[in-house]
């Protein structure tokens, strides 16, 4: 059987980015039960995608109940639907068998992980405020996305003198807003920018000059997109919304390191059960942004144990 229902985690805090703000996260939680055994999985509908809630549980309500991961592949696309159901059916197996999933996935056990720490787009007096708030993280991810960012910048390098940053725009430049920005960025230490332009409309990045990497997000979805990435970007961050699932996601990674380009995993606003496949794909990859638990007001039974920056691998309560 699979089943699937709607859940809502308030978030600490007023959440912004260059699309909107929001004040929790909703998602949709997969259970597999096969044999009297349950595996679970977590997916957050993006409507920048054309994901509802609703319609990411039609997708999930029209598979086959006995469906096996393999058979998933082909029979959904990549996106929420297929990453929770994905996500589900390797708990499901790591519990039917005994087998953690990362033996089942043929990988090395995994470690803790340092994450970045995001900060949400505001007035650049209150971004300084969170960036000192936080300026004993040692990464920090600052939204952008707005005409106006450069005051929010330098407020945050304020506040958090000694954080490397990265800066993720959302698709809010334009290719003349992010060449007059270059500059600052690498003057303010900025050592990455995260889909600076719209994914239709980011051609001109093979134009213009790189002086800092570039990392793909809405323009990489799977192993799919990376033909058209090529001279364009030089990192891509691998979410599991994405890509559809934690299989997808380790077969991204290693086709994304075998064409040159270093490799983020990210996350949507969601709960530890959502980052905790993710754990996986994020072991020695360059950048790691699974901060989503520490955004929620409120998180699974049992969450993913975080220690400043520091996330921990899951127990096995919670999956894998």
């Amino acid at each position: 059987m699979i089943s699937v229902t709607p859940d809502i985690f308030p978030l600490a805090q007023v959440f912004t980015i260059a699309r909107g703000s929001r004040t929790e996260a909703k998602v949709l939680t997969v259970r597999v039960t096969r044999d009297g055994v349950t595996g679970l999985g977590e997916c957050v509908p993006y409507a920048r995608y054309g994901e509802t809630l609703d319609s990411v549980t039609d997708q999930i309500a029209g598979l086959p109940e006995n469906i096996s991961r393999q058979d998933l592949q082909d029979a959904l696309p990549a996106g929420a639907a297929r990453n929770a159901v994905d996500c589900a059916l390797w708990d499901w197996q790591a519990k039917q068998t005994g087998v953690p999933v990362y033996r089942l996935a043929g990988l090395a056990a995994p470690g803790p992980l340092t994450s970045a720490y995001t900060l949400s787009l505001d007035t650049p007096e209150n971004m300084r405020a969170m960036a000192a708030k936080h300026a004993g993280r040692p990464l920090l991810k600052i939204k952008l996305g707005t005409p106006q960012d450069m005051p929010r910048l330098e407020a945050v390098r304020a506040g958090a003198p000694k954080s490397r940053i990265i800066v993720d725009a959302n698709e809010g430049w334009t290719a003349e807003v992010y060449t007059d920005l270059a500059p600052h960025l690498l003057r303010l230490g900025v050592e990455m920018v995260e889909q600076p332009l719209p994914a239709g409309s980011d051609d001109l990045l093979a134009e213009i000059a790189r002086p800092l990497p570039v990392c793909a997000d809405e323009s990489c979805h799977d192993r799919a997109s990376l033909p058209s990435l090529k001279g364009k970007y030089d990192m891509v961050n691998i979410k599991l919304d994405k890509t559809g699932g934690l299989t997808e996601a380790l077969a991204l990674r290693d086709a994304a390191r075998s064409e040159g380009y270093t490799v983020m995993v990210g996350c949507m606003v969601g709960s530890s059960l959502a980052m905790a496949p993710a754990m996986l794909v994020g072991q020695g990859v360059e950048l790691v942004d699974l901060d989503g638990p520490l955004l929620l007001a409120q998180d699974r039974d049992t969450p993913l144990r975080f220690d400043g920056s520091t996330v921990y691998p899951a127990d096995p309560a919670l999956w894998g």
